[in-house]
């Protein structure tokens, strides 16, 4: 960058803590994801996402304690941290990373939804339950999270009154799913080639 443009007043005032904001921005948003890859069991992507994170952390203190006079810069970078935390939770929503179960209660109609779902390709389990009403049954079925809303859909449409939850699931070995869901994405085939250990 041109020196003598750095030494301006616009450059200092303006461009600076826009830089250390978009910088700021990309680190916390590449935190995000990573604490996200922990939790979802993206582990052996962890380490390449970190590197990254704390590249663009320095670059951006460095700035921040080059112009500990401009206290733009010091907005530009709490402005950066709150931006990048909702970024970064945008994108782990778009990439809908995971596996998710979900827990089906109803004491009726309970063949007909097992049926529907597994005429979609997911996998159901039926169990015998007891609840405060009398016998019910409860269905389990396990999803990938790109999934979930399809499954919600077609349980309104086949029984809108049944009772379900839905829990987070960090590792499943084997399982059912639709041929055309997101099985294969990018960070699935990344893990195939980089696989965590502790999955073996």
């Amino acid at each position: 960058m041109n020196s003598a443009f750095i030494d301006t007043e616009f450059f200092r005032w303006v461009v600076l803590p826009i830089l250390i904001f978009l910088a700021r921005m990309a680190d916390v948003s590449l935190g995000t994801l990573r604490n996200v890859f922990i939790s979802r069991g993206f582990r052996s992507i962890v380490p390449f996402v970190g590197f990254f994170e704390v590249l663009i952390w320095l670059v951006s203190m460095r700035q921040i304690m080059q112009h500990l006079d401009n206290p733009l810069c010091y907005i530009g970078f709490a402005g950066g941290f709150a931006m990048g935390t909702y970024v970064g939770l945008f994108i782990e929503r778009q990439l809908a990373l995971g596996m998710q179960v979900l827990r089906i209660i109803t004491p009726v109609n309970w063949q007909e939804l097992a049926d529907g779902l597994r005429s979609d390709s997911f996998g159901v389990t039926v169990i015998d339950g007891h609840g405060a009403k009398g016998p019910v049954k409860i269905l389990f079925c396990v999803v990938k999270r790109k999934d979930l809303d399809r499954v919600r859909v077609r349980i309104r449409e086949i029984n809108p009154e049944a009772f379900y939850s839905i829990e987070d699931i960090r590792v499943a070995n084997q399982g059912v799913f639709p041929k055309n869901s997101a099985s294969s994405s990018t960070l699935d085939h990344i893990r195939n080639v980089f696989p965590d250990p502790k999955d073996k």
